[in-house]
């Protein structure tokens, strides 16, 4: 059985597995580097709909009836749905979920959801409360830009320390089935406010926040950086990277050249998007895509996801509040 690791990571034994995966994007994602490790993408933005907010829980739906089509088993097999995303009230998912007879676990932290997902997930299974439980998240460019920022139609110029949400939608079913990666730690990250309030600047914000999980999972693993492949965060964007690069320098902690993140990639150099990508898509869709298809050609064994997440509203930010953060990282073996 599992067992806790150290002072914040779980480590699992019984070899819970990400089975099935579908991933989905956007047009402009859809021309960026890394377009070809994703299933599907999207012929616009709209599909057809009314709002942005529709479209966002259309494709959500859709990565969960294909996973569920591709993993070949029927959500009445599923015994958890946990999902979530950016807006209000995790609407997306709650509206997702009302389509499916399954018990539905809501969860809401920011662009760190998906991580979040994966290790209450694997503690699932773990725990045998259940044999197979369906995860998924949803972000919209529209959504994201009217709820936190504003409405694209004022044309507001982005800072360069912006980050734009990535478009796109994942999901995955977790099961013991012998195929596709396990998941092999979870090290559940604290929630950490240095003081920051530039909520176009989110990237350094949580920059301390991965920090403080990658530590604290060395730590209690006793691993070092150079014992993974690859360390994928997300999303720092350039900015936040930038950060987390010079607190790990400061403390000559080794291995820093295996280190990437899903905001600074997920866009190529020739697309206007200030600091990169961000929301809670895009580390679900560069897990999903570019580092399991990475796995699965054994170009690498051992993978560390760090997702990040900015826990702020854009009440507080108008309040002069601080933005808190966390991070949550999944180990990933092949």
């Amino acid at each position: 059985m599992g067992k806790r690791t150290g002072t914040r990571t779980l480590t699992f034994s019984r070899g819970p597995r990400i089975t099935s995966r579908y991933t989905l994007v956007g047009p402009w994602e859809g021309k960026g580097p890394y377009a070809l490790d994703f299933h599907e993408i999207l012929p616009d933005d709209s599909l057809g709909q009314k709002t942005a907010e529709k479209t966002e829980r259309l494709m959500l739906e859709k990565a969960i009836s294909k996973v569920l089509e591709q993993h070949g088993t029927s959500i009445h097999d599923v015994h958890f749905l946990i999902a979530g995303d950016l807006l209000n009230q995790i609407t997306t998912s709650s509206l997702a979920a009302s389509t499916h007879a399954v018990p539905f676990i809501g969860i809401y932290g920011a662009c760190s959801t998906f991580a979040e997902a994966l290790g209450l997930g694997a503690v699932l299974l773990e725990g045998e409360f259940a044999q197979q439980v369906l995860i998924g998240t949803a972000s919209h460019y529209q959504t994201a830009e009217r709820q936190f920022r504003y409405p694209i139609e004022l044309n507001v110029q982005h800072l360069r320390t912006n980050q734009v949400t990535v478009t796109g939608a994942a999901a995955a079913i977790l099961s013991f089935a012998e195929r596709g990666p396990r998941i092999t730690h979870a090290t559940f990250g604290t929630v950490v406010d240095m003081g920051l309030k530039d909520p176009h600047d989110m990237g350094s914000a949580m920059a301390p926040a991965a920090f403080r999980t990658i530590k604290e999972h060395l730590a209690d693993t006793g691993r070092t950086l150079e014992d993974y492949d690859l360390i994928l965060t997300g999303d720092l964007g350039k900015q936040g990277s930038k950060m987390l690069r010079l607190l790990m320098e400061r403390e000559q902690i080794k291995g820093l050249e295996r280190l990437q993140d899903g905001g600074s990639q997920i866009f190529g150099p020739h697309q206007p998007v200030g600091a990169g990508g961000s929301g809670a898509a895009c580390v679900a869709v560069m897990t999903l895509g570019y580092v399991l298809n990475r796995l699965e050609a054994a170009q690498v064994k051992r993978v560390l996801i760090v997702a990040t997440g900015a826990l702020l509203s854009a009440l507080t930010v108008l309040q002069g509040e601080s933005i808190p953060c966390i991070a949550h990282a999944i180990a990933l073996e092949q």
